[in-house]
């Protein structure tokens, strides 16, 4: 296990806790909680005994967006010295860097949203499969009131997730909004303050101990891909190939046999290794 300084990490029952850890800062994201965050879904892809993920903030918030210790020149790589050094290259956004490895993860992954979650704060969470939060943070996708833009890729997947009126209105305005506006809008759950982790552990405990983990991993990638399908018959030959190669192997024979047997399934194959390939013809993108 890596040394961490800005997250920390835990596994435990199947389940492997991330967690911000900057609580006087607010969990202001750094270059340094980036390169650990990608870190840490590296070892969670290469164990097989994490079945899920949860991401979750230490003290008061869960992330208040980027560091702004730097001033006016937060956001200015060429006066940071961290332009690239090619001219005509673009230099890669961190909170970018963060989801595509989240959206590329073969766990589910859950937020706890413990607290305030602003800029990178939410839109790193938007590429996890499923968002609880404390129905006393607030959340805003202030880049425009910061003279940016929405990052992290959110721009593909906010839209996505609670259609592009929703997501023009509340990346345009820059707004900070209460917990239940995100909610009414789908993009998460509400719960008291004091019980979001707990309800997320919950719903971790559930997927870890009843689905076959391969299952899991396929299935997440049939539906965060299957977001840029074009027709329906995209998915069905995907599904179709999915329930062929599963079909075969040997936790459907035991998913079956315990359901006939009225008994507690024992699944036995590794994502790390038994998760077929179902996108053949899938290009990974540029900057991959």
């Amino acid at each position: 296990m890596a040394d961490y300084t800005e997250i920390s990490y835990d596994v435990a029952d199947g389940v492997a806790t991330i967690t911000l850890d900057r609580p006087e800062q607010m969990n202001a994201f750094t270059a340094t909680m980036m390169l650990e965050m990608i870190a840490a879904f590296d070892e969670i892809d290469a164990d097989d005994d994490v079945r899920v993920v949860i991401v979750t903030g230490a003290g008061r918030a869960f992330c208040a967006g980027a560091d702004l210790s730097s001033g006016g020149d937060t956001f200015d790589s060429d006066a940071r010295g961290r332009a690239p050094s090619d001219p005509e290259a673009v230099r890669r956004d961190g909170g970018g860097r963060v989801s595509l490895r989240i959206f590329d993860c073969t766990k589910p992954v859950i937020a706890a949203i413990n607290g305030h979650a602003v800029g990178v704060g939410i839109t790193m969470t938007l590429p996890m499969d499923i968002r609880i939060v404390s129905e006393d943070a607030k959340i805003g996708f202030v880049f425009a009131r910061r003279g940016i833009v929405p990052e992290a890729a959110s721009s593909w997947f906010l839209p996505r997730l609670v259609g592009i009126s929703t997501a023009a209105r509340w990346c345009y305005t820059g707004n900070v909004m209460p917990a239940s506006e995100i909610a009414a809008a789908g993009l998460a759950e509400l719960a008291p303050a004091d019980e979001v982790l707990a309800r997320a552990q919950a719903l971790a405990a559930e997927i870890a101990t009843h689905a076959a983990p391969v299952s899991v991993a396929a299935t997440r990638h049939l539906l965060w891909r299957g977001l840029t399908f074009d027709h329906p018959m995209q998915s069905h030959r995907a599904d179709s190939r999915a329930i062929q190669e599963l079909g075969r192997m040997a936790d459907a024979r035991e998913g079956v046999m315990s359901f006939l047997e009225k008994r507690e399934p024992e699944f036995t194959l590794r994502p790390s290794t038994d998760t077929p390939e179902l996108f053949p013809d899938w290009e990974d993108p540029v900057f991959r």
